[in-house]
């Protein structure tokens, strides 16, 4: 019966998501459906939709939007806390102590939740939280990176430069720091620090981690770029797909991938955002290919139109990005 009863009312609540009328509406009357609900099955609105709620995307979001709308004062700060605290590159060791433990104890005493009576819903919770606040320390790391300048002075910044041509070019030597060849693997001049201007180090991390991981893969879409009639600069086009995947992190858009992912990997991790790059690499590589375009003057109408079908696949609540291998055994 309970469940029943929730799964409607959650239906509801996720109609009243479309346009600012339906928004007002719903903030007027959610007092007393919530009132309601409470007398009739004597459960929190969190505990209902941690309930009744199937464990992903669907029930983080709407845990994620009860807390932000939440009038208790114990709640309201607790939030207020955590937004703070993950503003900050937060080591990975503070986030259960931190960040889920803290947030799950607070919000079982401001609603009076007695752990023996409902044994679950703490460790339900704290799955929620960690998606949540996972997600929101992972675009400030993200954020971190892409602010950081790709220095020539740093040896470490240099070395990894070095290490993505050798793992695309593995039988070609590079013959300077400062050549031409650079332009092989599609950096637009002779030297490749001013294409990472606008990602910084990130665009290179990402590019290291997709030659790294997916070597057969990464020298696929070497091939591909190098094609006569519809070659591409590689690695321009992949510092590209990064301020992307930088933009579907920022603004939320990726969240279903990323809460999916959380499910099943707990908290989402720098890896988990290069996987998301890779695939989305690998997928516009395909788009391109197949929308033949004339020349490269006609990529950023390709670019919108691969982001506008990411974006539609992003609406999904199981939506879930995965970086398809089979070139890697060819």
């Amino acid at each position: 019966m309970l469940r029943f009863l929730i799964i409607p009312v959650k239906d509801f609540i996720n109609k009243m998501y479309f346009g600012d009328f339906f928004n007002s509406l719903y903030l007027f009357i959610r007092p007393l459906i919530k009132w309601f609900l409470h007398r009739f099955t004597n459960l929190s609105e969190l505990q209902r939709l941690v309930y009744g709620c199937q464990d992903g995307y669907r029930r983080y979001k709407l845990v994620e939007r009860s807390l932000n709308m939440s009038k208790r004062p114990q709640i309201r700060h607790l939030v207020y806390c955590l937004e703070e605290r993950t503003s900050q590159p937060i080591a990975e060791m503070h986030i259960h102590p931190e960040i889920v433990n803290r947030a799950v104890h607070t919000v079982v005493l401001a609603k009076k939740i007695n752990p023996k009576y409902h044994p679950e819903f703490s460790d339900q919770l704290a799955r929620c939280i960690e998606a949540i606040y996972g997600y929101k320390r992972l675009v400030t790391i993200i954020d971190q990176m892409r602010l950081e300048p790709y220095d020539s002075e740093n040896h470490a910044h240099e070395h990894k430069l070095k290490a993505l041509w050798n793992n695309l070019m593995p039988d070609v030597k590079l013959e300077a720091r400062i050549t031409k060849q650079w332009q092989e693997i599609g950096f637009q001049g002779d030297d490749p620090s001013t294409d990472f201007r606008g990602m910084g180090i990130l665009g290179l991390e990402n590019l290291l981690y997709f030659s790294r991981e997916y070597p057969g893969t990464a020298r696929h879409l070497l091939s591909h770029s190098q094609h006569p009639t519809y070659g591409y600069t590689l690695a321009v086009v992949g510092i590209n797909i990064t301020h992307m995947a930088w933009r579907l992190l920022k603004s939320g858009i990726a969240k279903s991938h990323f809460y999916n992912l959380s499910k099943i990997h707990g908290y989402p991790t720098v890896e988990h955002f290069h996987q998301f790059y890779c695939y989305l690499l690998y997928e516009f590589d395909h788009f391109w290919m197949n929308a033949k375009p004339n020349n490269l003057m006609e990529f950023n109408n390709v670019q919108v139109k691969f982001e506008k079908a990411i974006v539609k696949v992003s609406e999904r609540e199981s939506c879930h990005f995965k970086m398809n291998l089979s070139v890697e055994s060819i």
